[in-house]
């Protein structure tokens, strides 16, 4: 399990987790909390090079208000 980052806030009804260094997921990958429970799956990566931003689109029945400020992990 890879740590993708944190998430920070939403937009557009995305996750948005920034990338603690220059380490990325690609579209698609799965994106769990640290219970192994499904947060969603990567959709895009933006912004700086060296600790970029993931959008990732959340999965049925999760709340962003509760995953904010959560690590979140690549399975």
């Amino acid at each position: 399990m890879q740590r993708l980052g944190t998430v920070v806030g939403t937009a557009q009804g995305l996750l948005v987790v920034r990338s603690p260094d220059d380490s990325v997921a690609d579209p698609g990958t799965e994106v769990v909390d640290e219970s192994l429970d499904r947060v969603g799956e990567v959709v895009e990566v933006f912004g700086p090079v060296d600790r970029p931003y993931l959008a990732v689109s959340p999965a049925d029945g999760r709340s962003a208000a509760i995953l904010l400020d959560s690590p979140v992990y690549a399975r």
